[in-house]
């Protein structure tokens, strides 16, 4: 993964005495806040994101790949009708489940194994020492995973309705819908990934160590295999977890109707998702702020 370079700290930093005075022979000095370091910062963290190869593949391009190739080799299979008995695509079937996942790769292990191998090659321990707030550093990122998570989300769709023709909604409370899902969705990701990145003891182990979470909770979620289909036990063991949540959020708004009955309780549950992923959001919070270090405690 990339390093982060602490330039954009210099940047800030020198920006950040402009427009000073002087008051009883001394430089009065206009420091930014907080907020506006970690807005100016996301530029910074954003180019750097593109310019990593094997980020692009792993986290910005998996799910679109992924849909690519569900379209392509289930164009034959049959993944239900809608209520007017047309048959719904692989492509219909597989876009909200690629959207789902999309949050949790650009967000979780984005951010999980690009902060894990920052603490391991020395980028944060140099930041530490530098003017900026850890507040800014985790704005920051936040934004780069949501204008990154946007811009992905933008194109699996495109792919899906341009490739592969697939309606999209037309009411606007169902955009409404993915609207809010998707921000609260790529906030607790990204904010779950900050918590995660503690876990690997190096950046060398980072991949090893959060690539497996991720790839288990896609398969248990609903996102490479029908969640209706899984045991009831399995089933319950993925409600746990926030992918399950907006992967269902999802299906609400690009799947027919009548897959409601396919939700566990029958219901799409849209109370339910909001409260899951706001549990989520501030369970990941609290572990950022008892565990995140810019450095390890035992380097």
């Amino acid at each position: 993964m990339s390093k982060v370079s602490t330039s954009g700290v210099r940047a800030v930093s020198a920006g950040s005495t402009s427009g000073s005075g002087s008051t009883n022979g001394r430089n009065n000095v206009k420091r930014p806040s907080a907020l506006t370091l970690g807005a100016r910062r996301i530029g910074y963290e954003v180019k750097a994101y593109f310019r990593q190869k094997d980020g692009l593949v792993f986290t910005f391009g998996f799910p679109i790949i992924m849909l690519l190739i569900f379209s392509v080799a289930f164009s034959e299979g049959g993944f239900g009708q809608d209520a007017d008995g047309n048959d719904v695509s692989a492509a219909a079937y597989y876009l909200p489940a690629m959207l789902a996942a999309g949050l949790l790769l650009s967000g979780v292990q984005n951010l999980a194994v690009d902060i894990a191998t920052e603490k391991s090659d020395g980028t944060l321990k140099r930041l530490a020492g530098s003017p900026l707030p850890m507040m800014s550093y985790f704005v920051g990122k936040i934004g780069q995973v949501f204008v990154t998570g946007v811009l992905q989300a933008v194109l699996i769709i495109a792919v899906a309705a341009l490739a592969f023709g697939v309606a999209l909604p037309n009411e606007p409370a169902k955009w409404a819908t993915f609207a809010w899902v998707f921000v609260l969705g790529i906030v607790t990701s990204a904010v779950l990934g900050i918590a995660l990145s503690g876990l690997p003891r190096s950046g060398k182990s980072a991949t090893a160590v959060v690539i497996p979470i991720v790839l288990l909770l896609q398969f248990i979620s609903g996102v490479y295999l029908p969640f209706s289909q899984l045991p009831d036990w399995l089933q319950n063991v993925a409600s746990a977890f926030p992918l399950k949540w907006m992967a269902q959020g999802m299906r609400n708004v690009f799947l027919p109707e009548n897959f409601e009955a396919l939700e566990m309780g029958g219901a799409w549950d849209l109370p339910g998702i909001g409260l899951w992923l706001g549990v989520w959001l501030v369970a990941g919070l609290v572990l950022c702020r008892l565990t995140f270090r810019w450095i390890r405690k035992d380097s």
